[in-house]
């Protein structure tokens, strides 16, 4: 069993509940810290079913470093994230009724059920508490005798807690538990999130994220088939704002990451508007995207994960609207198509080869272009040399394109 907090005059609570994320992450930093600058204790309410591994691995790792002391009192439950939070702390109380444990990761696989384990049971091992029922919290094929059989994951009861050492008491009330620990006399406040708190930990929630994710590049490519700057290009660029914005608050990403992400849109840009076909320009500025989504996750997997279902979902987009994305004046802009068909009136250029070596007569001057008679037709002529007189006899001598190349003949006039 860990060390025993020793009474205080100041307790700072803090609510450790809903889904274990980076924003809750970044309230219990800063309940931590402002309790440390004034001396006082810190209680953590916990009431969760667990959350990202990540958030609670960085919330055990600053309870670990806090140097006041902290108590976990789990009201209604513990599990998964969350007890492996409470499981941090160096005195544990739990409410009648409650329960800790059911940690198995999702998904269950080799490399993070062994990951997880070994956090669980390093933790375990630096609060005094056996390690291998931590363990088979995490792992269903630990074995607990009496406790957890093989192929099931241990929950601990509040009495099962307090028999096994994972809990000090089983407490009615916060006031109960505070008492039991030394605090009885102790003034509480307790911590609320602030409103940037609360949006991080809102738009840090893990489905949330990758939905924002999506709508800020669905936004962007509703923006293209409509005329002008609208409604989808503004909540694209707010929904990826929030996204980046709150992992910014809670302090998972720097702005390289934000600025990383921006490059590769403006590479990306530039390579549909400005840079024909697709080339290392458009990968440059996609591999920028996809680095800085993975930085904000802190994670490649997720991260990678998320910005696939943005892209996948972007290009079920773009083909559902592209009847639409071709009529758009972006699109007008950026490919042509303009046609002159001969349905429409018009007409191609004419083909003037027939009249190589054709005779014919002048009818005005050439100088060196005129008209001539050629075949009983009237054709727009250069002369090959100098000035050729009205009323002379020419040959056609070279034909390109539409220009007629002729030459004066000697003799009387062709017909």
């Amino acid at each position: 069993m860990g060390q025993q907090p020793q009474g205080s005059n100041i307790v700072y609570v803090v609510p450790v509940t809903g889904e274990i994320d980076f924003g809750l992450a970044a309230f219990v930093r800063r309940g931590l810290a402002t309790a440390e600058q004034a001396g006082a204790a810190v209680l953590l309410e916990v009431n969760t079913f667990g959350g990202q591994v990540a958030a609670a691995t960085e919330i055990r790792d600053a309870i670990i470093r806090a140097k006041v002391p902290v108590i976990s009192y789990v009201t209604d439950r513990a599990w998964s994230a969350g007890a492996l939070i409470t499981l941090a702390t160096p005195a544990i109380a739990m409410a009648p009724g409650s329960s800790m444990g059911a940690a198995e990761p999702r998904p269950a696989e080799e490399k993070t059920v062994s990951a997880v384990r070994a956090e669980f049971e390093a933790t375990a091992q630096r609060t005094g508490r056996d390690p291998l029922i931590a363990a088979a919290m995490v792992d269903a094929d630990v074995v607990v005798e009496e406790l957890s059989p093989q192929g099931k994951i241990l929950t601990l009861s509040a009495q099962n807690a307090m028999e096994r050492g994972f809990a000090d008491v089983i407490a009615d009330s916060r006031e109960d538990a505070l008492a039991y620990f030394g605090y009885g006399q102790a003034r509480v406040e307790e911590l609320t999130l602030g409103w940037a708190e609360h949006l991080a930990r809102f738009v840090t929630n893990s489905v949330v994220s990758s939905l924002l994710l999506v709508l800020g590049f669905l936004g962007l490519i509703f923006e293209i088939t409509t005329p002008g700057w609208g409604v989808p290009g503004t909540g694209g660029l707010i929904s990826l704002a929030l996204f980046f914005g709150g992992r910014y608050l809670a302090g998972l990403v720097g702005i390289e990451a934000i600025g990383l992400f921006v490059l590769g849109l403006v590479l990306l840009a530039i390579e549909v508007l400005a840079v024909p076909g697709f080339g290392i320009t458009g990968v440059l500025g996609l591999g920028g995207m996809a680095v800085g989504i993975i930085m904000a996750f802190g994670n490649v997997r997720t991260g990678l994960m998320a910005f696939t279902l943005a892209l996948a979902a972007s290009i079920v987009a773009i083909v559902l609207l592209w009847s639409r994305i071709t009529k758009s004046r972006l699109f007008r802009k950026l490919v042509l198509t303009h046609r002159e068909e001969q349905s429409l009136g018009y007409q191609g250029p004419r083909d003037f080869q027939h009249l190589l070596g054709k005779g014919g007569t002048t009818l005005t001057p050439l100088r060196p272009a005129g008209t001539a008679a050629i075949a009983g037709e009237r054709y727009d002529v250069v002369s090959e040399g100098g000035f050729i007189d009205p009323n002379k006899p020419i040959r056609v001598v070279r034909v390109e394109g539409t220009r007629v190349v002729v030459r004066e003949i000697g003799g009387e006039p062709e017909s």
